[in-house]
């Protein structure tokens, strides 16, 4: 019984190598396609990944100096631009404030202009329409005086008075 044990013992070893052995066997050949996929991939990295990279690295290389001058030439541009716009801004409020003076001085002259126009004209009511009106209300007394002398004719005042402002044009 021993020898028996060990007989199925010694079997069942023995299958237990041999499946290891194909186990191992159908590793070994799935292994060794993966490689062969790998390999190829790699081959076809190196022919056109790596030309591509090559030259990608060559033009970064190669536009750096450029890409540089750009970005200096573009900050100057904005440092200009916005002294530019700094002078404006200062020059247009400097227009500004004077348009504001000049608007202030022209009214103030507008309304100097304006209260010597009324002063003139009370002063020409005064000066000419005053004694215009003594040198009719004399002529009146003289006619009538005349008309008395003359004729007893009376001489009649008019009937219809002359307003003061359509007297003097």
């Amino acid at each position: 019984m021993n020898e028996t044990l060990l007989t199925v013992f010694v079997v069942v070893t023995a299958i237990a190598v041999v499946l290891q052995m194909v186990i191992l066997a159908a590793l070994y050949f799935a292994t060794k396609k993966t490689s062969a996929r790998v390999e190829a991939i790699a081959r076809q990295v190196e022919e056109k990944a790596i030309p591509a990279l090559t030259m990608a690295n060559e033009m970064l290389t190669e536009a750096q100096p450029k890409l540089r001058t750009i970005l200096d030439n573009m900050t100057a541009t904005t440092t200009t631009v916005r002294e530019q716009a700094d002078r404006m801004n200062a020059t247009l409020s400097d227009i500004l404030d004077r348009t504001r003076l000049q608007v202030v001085r022209a009214d103030e002259m507008v309304s100097r202009t304006m209260d010597r126009v009324e002063e003139t004209t009370e002063a020409v009511h005064h000066v000419v329409l005053s004694p215009v009106r003594q040198v009719s209300a004399m002529m009146t007394g003289l006619m009538a005086g005349i008309g008395e002398y003359v004729g007893g004719r009376k001489v009649r005042r008019q009937e219809r008075a002359v307003p003061q402002d359509e007297m003097f044009i």
